[in-house]
């Protein structure tokens, strides 16, 4: 008997739309090397949060570690890379304890297997370029593995679906706030740049004054120098006619 197909499954398509929702990150003036693993996502959510935030969070805190760290403070910049690990670590200490939660739920009512996805997944090749790079894309993948867990215990009705949308959202949340943060820090580091390349053009357009001003009144000095010795050797010219000088008559 042929296989009659009853349902349409996704080929690709979308994986496709997600992909054209892509941020488009300028990674042409990022000159690091970086390291290139393969990388594989299942879940929706799992994929838009890799597609969205991933490269721009990548981006940024190569601005913060990398170029920030040449011109401001390097204690400034080491407390902002603590800030961003620090979330990092509590988003995945969550995950972890998400995960073992669910398992346990798993063995208490003797479920064996996860519900899996009919989309095409997600493969690709990431380029990681430091190791805020590599957690952030670890708490990514705990994301996604956690997401088809969740389902299944809805599915088995051990927990309810407005649980799972609680826990969904505020995880997800969480993990969102990881990459805002890390635009934030670099928006503010971008700002005091730019207020500092500010100041210090003003004190260069006042060196400039200054030395003007310093050589000034010496030129003018000597100039005044040189008129006034020429006003001296020079006839005084006056605009009042020549007064009259008597003759002698003879008589």
């Amino acid at each position: 008997m042929p296989d009659i197909e009853i349902v349409k499954l996704d080929q690709g398509g979308v994986n496709a739309r997600i992909l054209a929702k892509e941020a488009k990150v300028d990674f042409r003036r990022v000159e690091a090397a970086s390291l290139k693993m393969p990388t594989r996502f299942t879940s929706a959510e799992g994929k838009r949060s890799f597609v969205r935030m991933f490269n721009t969070l990548q981006l940024n805190t190569h601005f913060i570690s990398v170029i920030a760290r040449t011109r401001l403070d390097h204690d400034d910049i080491g407390k902002i890379e603590a800030a961003i690990r620090a979330q990092m670590d509590a988003a995945t200490a969550n995950l972890n304890k998400a995960i073992d939660g669910a398992e346990a739920l798993f063995k208490a009512h003797g479920i064996t297997s996860a519900a899996s996805y009919d989309t095409v997944p997600l493969d690709v090749e990431v380029h990681v370029l430091s190791s805020a790079s590599r957690r952030f894309l670890e708490v990514l993948g705990k994301l996604d593995q956690l997401m088809p867990l969740l389902q299944t215990l809805e599915i088995h009705e051990v927990i309810t679906a407005q649980a799972v949308d609680i826990q969904r959202a505020g995880l997800k949340r969480q993990v969102r706030d990881i990459a805002n943060g890390a635009r934030n820090f670099a928006i503010g580091l971008r700002r005091r740049m730019n207020a500092l390349d500010a100041r210090n053009g003003e004190a260069a357009r006042e060196d400039v004054i200054d030395a003007e001003t310093e050589q000034a009144p010496e030129s003018s000095t000597e100039a005044d120098g040189y008129f006034i010795r020429e006003a001296v050797a020079a006839p005084m010219v006056t605009s009042e006619p020549a007064a009259e000088v008597p003759v002698a008559v003879e008589e």
